[in-house]
């Protein structure tokens, strides 16, 4: 068993919007680096697709229990049940990964839809701190001022923000600002917050973007060779496995054609 394995065995993993894209990916890497002795709960909107991860994984790594929950996170009732309905044996946390988040459209203010500031805020930002503060009084619990980790998936956009995203750039900053704040107060516990940014990844991202327009996504990855989830859900895992005193509190992930947020080189067709 490697040692990544043996941190991670008989953890609770809790990752938010896993049924698609780096959250999918996350799930399945971590019942990959530890198949023995894991428990995986995966919320998303999308309970048939959930299952669908959950049945992989079962076929995969028999030795993972999964359970799949639907949660909008964006809906705070939602969120402030659900660590109470939570079956006992799924209830003791260890690591939670916020990683559910969207980006609508690429208009420009003042012409941007209220409703998509809306959405993206409640899903990117309040939904992240909400399930934050659902989670760590949980790690809050343990011994020796608290124990746990909380992987935030940022973005370059919240570094670097760039014309048509500055409301998703917006929820991003936050986020980032959100984490740093949350690193400092917990400082005297063993509680670990980590934030992963990546840079250009290729999801289901761009076609929520778009509307559905598959043809528009497209156009984005045209001429680069984006990073995948997969390469995000190593990161992810990477981070949970250190060992305890170690911290991998910042990373921003680039594919090699990026060197910024708007900076990429195409290849010619």
């Amino acid at each position: 068993m490697s040692s990544v394995a043996q941190r991670l065995k008989g953890k609770t993993i809790l990752v938010t919007g896993a049924s698609s894209g780096i959250g999918r990916s996350t799930a399945l890497e971590f019942a990959k680096t530890q198949p023995e002795d894991l428990k995986l709960i995966l919320t998303a909107r999308r309970i048939d697709t959930l299952k669908e991860v959950a049945a992989q994984i079962a076929k995969e790594a028999p030795g993972v229990k999964v359970l799949p929950v639907k949660l909008d996170v964006s809906k705070p009732e939602e969120i402030s049940g659900f660590v109470g309905q939570l079956p006992e044996e799924f209830k003791q946390v260890d690591v939670l990964v916020n990683n559910a988040g969207l980006v609508k459209g690429v208009a420009q203010a003042p012409d941007i839809n209220p409703a998509d500031v809306d959405v993206m805020f409640a899903t990117n930002v309040t939904g992240l701190i909400n399930m934050t503060q659902a989670i760590l009084p949980i790690f809050k619990s343990r011994a020796d001022g608290g124990k746990g980790d909380i992987i935030n998936i940022g973005s370059i956009a919240g570094r670097e923000p760039y014309q048509g995203g500055s409301i998703y750039c917006a929820t991003k900053a936050a986020v980032r600002s959100f984490t740093d704040a949350l690193r400092r107060e917990l400082v005297a516990t063993r509680i670990r917050i980590i934030e992963i940014d990546p840079g250009q990844v290729e999801t289901e991202f761009s076609v929520v973007r778009f509307g559905g327009d598959k043809a528009k996504a497209d156009k984005v990855y045209e001429g680069v060779e984006p990073l995948t989830p997969e390469d995000i859900a190593e990161v992810v895992v990477f981070a949970a496995g250190r060992r305890e005193n170690v911290v991998l509190a910042d990373s921003l992930i680039f594919p090699n054609h990026q060197a910024a947020a708007t900076v990429l080189h195409r290849r010619s067709a």
